[in-house]
């Protein structure tokens, strides 16, 4: 059986969880939320895409 979930579903996960269990301040998680949103609209975000995308590709063992 095979389960596909979103990236952003998984780091929303481990964001809750970082909240809840090890004592992370919500306004924290929301600073870094939107420092990754205002992220995207630099010359970085290609490279992060890329890199993110490499990266999941290598977990998941997918050779295109």
């Amino acid at each position: 059986m095979t389960v596909s979930l979103p990236l952003v579903v998984l780091l929303g996960f481990f964001a809750w969880g970082a909240v809840k269990f090890l004592g992370v301040r919500t306004w924290i998680v929301v600073l870094i939320a939107l420092f990754g949103f205002w992220l995207s609209g630099t010359f970085m975000a290609p490279a992060i895409e890329s890199g993110t995308r490499s990266g999941v590709d290598i977990v998941n063992g997918s050779h295109n």
